[in-house]
């Protein structure tokens, strides 16, 4: 059993899709599904079901993969003290981030990255882009040495963070609509309004859910999309309102920005990582590069 057929076969496992995992291992098709067939015949047993889309494990493949992860992680610990030994942060380092839709906080990870790439030559860095929930997991897992994520959960079992942005949250309204003069809004404000918002599981949309259930009340929600561009668009149009932290980069016209009268509602963008001494040294060294500016 080879190391590069496991590295294969999580990356297989995780991006369910040959063409996207063939593209993040850097290998053509057909060079993937020869590596995952020779690892099936050195288990003896299919571990992906064929045919599927997405591609799917099958028992023996969800069974395998919790150890390759493992086998991976301390093949790169291993070669990572001879590295430490040596002196050098070097090697892969693999980090998230989720769509940052403030244009700062985003123009600031990309120069993080710039620079810190600039002062070790050495690493081979590479971006994934999953959802929140994925990337946190990932972190935990070993898949990703660090994540950027907004809305991070209060609770984060086995991963420490720290905060790059705090932005409150504001009523984003039509310019002609009949609150868009109004000085500041509190939730019970809105609550009578039709809502645009992002679907379920998006990190803005989880935040503003539990604020209206934390004060007892209840949205309509008539414009569910899949990111911000469209509900600025939707709402500029009249369909309705919606809840956005202040800083994101909002049309120029057509739409009002009301700052909210409520404590806490705030949306946050933190820098995940494992707790130590689980965290890579690549990760410790690009939190450190953060912290410095």
């Amino acid at each position: 059993m080879e190391l590069r057929h496991l590295k294969h076969f999580v990356a297989l496992a995780e991006e369910s899709s040959f063409t996207r995992a063939a593209e993040r291992e850097l290998i053509v098709q057909s060079g993937l599904s020869s590596s995952i067939r020779s690892l099936e015949r050195d288990v003896g047993s299919e571990l992906f079901v064929r045919g599927s889309r997405p591609v799917r494990l099958t028992a023996a493949g969800r069974a395998l993969l919790p150890g390759a992860r493992r086998t991976l992680q301390e093949s790169e610990r291993a070669k990572q003290l001879v590295r430490d030994v040596r002196g050098l942060v070097a090697g892969p380092f693999t980090i998230g981030t989720l769509p940052l839709h403030n244009r700062d906080v985003s123009c600031r990870f990309v120069n993080w990255l710039a620079s810190f790439a600039t002062a070790h030559p050495g690493l081979d860095i590479s971006v994934r882009q999953p959802g929140r929930d994925r990337a946190l997991a990932l972190v935990a897992e070993g898949g990703l040495d660090c994540a950027v994520v907004t809305g991070a959960p209060a609770r984060l079992p086995g991963l420490r963070a720290t905060r790059l942005s705090t932005q409150p949250v504001v009523a984003l309204l039509a310019s002609g609509h009949p609150l868009a003069g109004r000085d500041g809004l509190a939730l019970a404000d809105l609550a009578g309004e039709r809502f645009v918002d992002t679907y379920p599981g998006h990190e803005s949309r989880d935040l503003v859910d539990l604020a209206f259930a934390e004060r007892g009340l209840t949205r309509r929600i008539s414009c569910e999309v899949v990111d911000l561009p469209m509900v600025f668009n939707l709402t500029r149009a009249g369909l309705g309102v919606a809840l956005v932290p202040a800083r994101t980069d909002l049309p120029a016209e057509g739409v009002v920005a009301v700052p909210l009268r409520e404590e806490g509602l705030v949306h946050t963008v933190d820098l995940v990582l494992p707790k130590d001494p689980a965290t890579s040294p690549a990760a410790a060294a690009f939190a450190a590069h953060v912290a410095a500016g």
